[in-house]
């Protein structure tokens, strides 16, 4: 009852989107000379984030990509390739600057922000934010992978770090993940959520070979029945088979509804923090922005029924928030034509009439 009441405080204190600067922003595209809708999507986007930020001077220079890193016990049941110990070595290289996310928000303009919120051990390194839930989850196929409560404090955990950042200036955000199993819980939160068949869902992660994948589909077949998930609300899924990163992520969306600001999606398993962040605070997903469409099967359907549509469809599997990276500067093309063309009356030309 306790996290009902707090999470129903979540939805009063969200606003919806600034339809005013909403309407500002689509009448500043359609005056600029260019084709009606030209830009196609990313005009979408623009009027979106206006809506979010409740302006039509949309801001987008200062932005950051917040990382969640935390281990799964299910990958105790073959469903990885790698063992969990890879978990804290790719989190201690984002967070010395070493790994993919980095070299892509380098050129994006982007700060990559890694939090320790779940990995079994202790980094030996700096520049990590260290908020551990507790030590990696318990492995679902035996047991719950955690309690609500824990689930609940990770989601916390998510809306305080967005909180600071909204205090440190950043205007837009990108979530990233590090965690072995982490497409397994993925694809568990994402089926059971959606009433799914896992084994027409699920993917191969990062790349396991057929005995593997079947042996995959099969563990969550068994947990979603096990725990009678296909009714259940988003927390209880969470608890039941999430992980400590995906509860994390979507407590970062709800922030970034809370604060007002843009969160821009990375691949499947943000996909399924951002679902599970709209169920638990319906209204989420208005803050939301898709990057990309991840080569997992799943990633498809969790991003219509949040009705968001991906910009880039390059069949990437890379995780760590490197969609997001590579949005940013797509974006940054957008708003170059958004803030910099002149208008049709500037020129002398008439303007396009919009007949539908």
């Amino acid at each position: 009852m306790a996290a009902e009441k707090e999470l129903e405080l979540c939805k009063l204190k969200i606003e919806p989107p600034d339809a005013a600067a909403m309407e500002q922003a689509r009448a500043r595209l359609d005056s600029i000379a260019k084709p009606l809708d030209g830009l196609g999507q990313f005009e979408r986007l623009l009027v979106q984030i206006a809506g979010i930020q409740g302006t039509a001077d949309i801001r987008a220079k200062r932005r950051a990509i917040l990382v969640m890193c935390a281990d799964n016990g299910v990958v105790e049941e073959g469903v990885t390739q790698t063992s969990d110990a890879v978990t804290a070595l790719v989190a201690a290289n984002m967070a010395a600057g070493c790994s993919s996310v980095n070299r892509m928000a380098a050129v994006a303009g982007a700060d990559v922000l890694v939090t320790d919120i779940g990995i079994r051990g202790d980094l030996s390194c700096g520049n990590v934010r260290v908020r551990k839930i507790r030590n990696g989850t318990a492995n679902f196929a035996r047991e719950p992978a955690m309690t609500e409560e824990e689930a609940l404090a990770a989601v916390r955990e998510g809306i305080a770090w967005v909180r600071e950042c909204r205090g440190l200036g950043y205007e837009i955000l990108g979530v990233g993940e590090m965690g072995i199993g982490n497409t397994t819980t993925a694809a568990a939160v994402g089926c059971a959520l959606l009433g799914l068949p896992p084994g027409e869902m699920t993917g191969r992660g990062a790349g396991l070979d057929d005995d593997g994948l079947a042996r995959k589909r099969a563990v969550i077949s068994r947990a979603v029945a096990d725990y009678h998930l296909e009714q259940a609300d988003a927390l209880r899924v969470l608890s039941c088979v999430g992980g400590l990163d995906i509860a994390g992520i979507a407590g970062v969306m709800i922030g970034g509804a809370l604060c007002r600001i843009p969160v821009v999606l990375d691949g499947v398993i943000t996909a399924a923090a951002a679902l599970a962040a709209d169920r638990l605070v319906p209204g989420v997903r208005r803050y939301l922005l898709a990057s990309h469409m991840g080569r997992e099967p799943l990633c498809r359907a969790l991003l219509e029924e949040l009705g968001l549509r991906a910009v880039i469809c390059a069949d990437m599997a890379l995780g760590e928030g490197t969609g997001a990276a590579m949005l940013f500067p797509l974006l940054d093309m957008a708003l170059s034509v958004y803030r910099g063309n002149d208008s049709f009356g500037q020129m002398g030309i008439e303007a396009y009439r919009r007949y539908r």
